[in-house]
């Protein structure tokens, strides 16, 4: 990573060499408070220049030969196939068999989630909040890799279980797309009682639980809070008007 460039985590999963990841960081870019630093989101209110001047930096810095396939995110469950996109399309994850084109999602709590194919010829970035989740987006974007394929996940930087408060209808909707009773007593697990019908949810564990339940078990990541890590994410509960990071995949020839 260039001195000058923006800092970013490469995800520590044992991926293929043709796989590449890049989880962004929110310094040393263009956007001004309260979007500070390295803002990658259109949509938020942020200035148009210095969003594009920070994807242009990303770009640059990762040695991308392309524009990522940026998403319109809607926190639902489609999935889109980046050779066919045109435009700006309105899906929550985004599959790629194709050298060059980097599958990117954004989150300012929500849960990315990078996904590659053992033999490094598949890639996929999912935004999986709770309603994600719940809608199945795992469970579809895994759809398009094949039941024979072995796939590794990596949970990128989401809000953590200690902060994430919900009510009792988030942990009803899990519980009605659970499965079977392993996924059902593993969803129950990640949902902690507070006071007034309140509920801590777990989204790591959730979205592992729904992954254990789609035949993936190399599962890696899912250490950090964007709440808690203001220096390092952004986090809409936390700010409402804020950021966001960019979870990226690739491939790249051999």
């Amino acid at each position: 990573m260039p001195s000058n460039g923006p800092a970013y985590i490469v995800p520590d999963w044992p991926a293929p060499a043709t796989v590449r990841a890049a989880i962004t960081l929110r310094s040393k870019g263009q956007s001004q408070v309260p979007f500070n630093g390295f803002n990658l989101a259109d949509h938020v209110g942020d200035n148009s220049q210095a969003v594009y001047a920070n994807r242009q930096s990303l770009i640059e810095s990762l040695g991308l030969s392309a524009q990522p396939i940026w998403l319109n995110q809607v926190h639902g469950a489609e999935v889109v196939y980046a050779p066919e996109i045109d435009g700006l399309a309105a899906a929550d994850s985004c599959y790629s068999d194709r050298v060059g084109q980097a599958c990117v999602v954004l989150s300012a709590d929500c849960l990315p989630v990078l996904l590659c194919n053992r033999d490094g010829t598949q890639v996929a970035a999912a935004h999986a909040g709770w309603r994600g989740l719940c809608g199945g987006i795992l469970g579809n974007t895994l759809a398009h890799f094949g039941s024979d394929e072995t796939v590794l996940a990596y949970l990128g930087p989401a809000i953590g279980p200690r902060v994430f408060e919900v009510g009792a209808e988030v942990l009803e909707a899990f519980l009605s797309s659970a499965r079977n009773t392993q996924h059902q007593q593993s969803i129950e697990r990640a949902f902690v009682a507070t006071v007034k019908g309140r509920y801590l949810a777990d989204l790591y564990a959730l979205a592992k639980a729904e992954l254990l339940s789609c035949g993936v078990s190399h599962i890696y990541g899912g250490s950090f809070c964007s709440y808690s890590q203001p220096e390092q994410f952004y986090s809409y509960r936390r700010d409402q008007v804020t950021g966001r990071n960019a979870s990226l995949v690739w491939l790249e020839s051999p």
